[in-house]
């Protein structure tokens, strides 16, 4: 079915909210986020898991998409956390992890449980819904090689720490794990990986997560955010 021709910024936007200007969080976006965004939900198709694990073990992370009205409430969200709240850093620091420092209680990496935390990704990627996207945030640093990706020895600590923490309970076939380029990262100062499951048993999920619950069930779009930053 053809769709009525729109400025990327008005796509999936209710007829009457529509505007005649792009709004000026979504003036400065990548060519990839307004190509996203200019897409009509109903022509996006859900990632499956094979096509999940095939990128991830390929390293091609820059292939993850967001459902175009989720990158566009994104964009939106982030716009009005920084003009409103100072920081993404300080925002994920006090009021998602809880955390007044990054100084760990171990010098040895998942060593003291305190060091880590898990929680949804509160913008997760266009994927199949019985995919569970989480991620794991460390106040320890993971090395890096020069060009951005884990040192041997930093992937063989997540390795056995995911095998821990949620292999074991869920299976080898339904665990998957990333960590972002250096370029794709959204949250710089704040050390964390990807994790994603396939169909966990929602017990287990509460139980890792501490019950949490993403922001992109919590948030709807416009001014209302600020609800939540305050």
């Amino acid at each position: 079915m053809p769709h009525e021709e729109l400025p990327f910024w008005n796509v999936n936007v209710p007829r009457p909210l529509r505007v005649p200007i792009c709004p000026d969080w979504l003036a400065n976006v990548s060519d990839k986020d307004r190509d996203i965004i200019g897409t009509w939900d109903a022509d996006y198709e859900d990632m499956t898991w094979d096509e999940v694990r095939g990128i991830i073990s390929e390293n091609r992370i820059d292939l993850f998409r967001r459902r175009p009205s989720d990158l566009r409430r994104y964009r939106h969200f982030i716009h009005l956390l920084n003009k409103h709240h100072g920081s993404v850093m300080a925002f994920i620091l006090s009021r998602r992890l809880g955390w007044s420092d990054l100084t760990p209680a171990c010098s040895v990496p998942f060593t003291d449980p305190t060091d880590v935390k898990i929680l949804y990704n509160d913008w997760p990627y266009g994927v199949d819904a019985r995919i569970v996207h989480l991620v794991v945030w460390t106040k320890f640093a993971l090395a890096e090689t020069e060009d951005g990706d884990l040192t041997p020895q930093a992937r063989e600590a997540v390795e056995a720490y995911v095998e821990r923490a949620f292999v074991e309970r869920v299976g080898r076939d339904r665990v998957a794990w990333f960590k972002n380029w250096r370029s794709l990262k959204s949250v710089h100062a704040v050390e964390h990986f990807h994790v994603m499951l396939y169909e966990p048993e929602e017990a287990f999920v509460r139980s890792v997560t501490g019950g949490d619950v993403p922001l992109c069930k919590r948030v709807g779009e416009g001014e209302g955010v600020l609800e939540l930053l305050r």
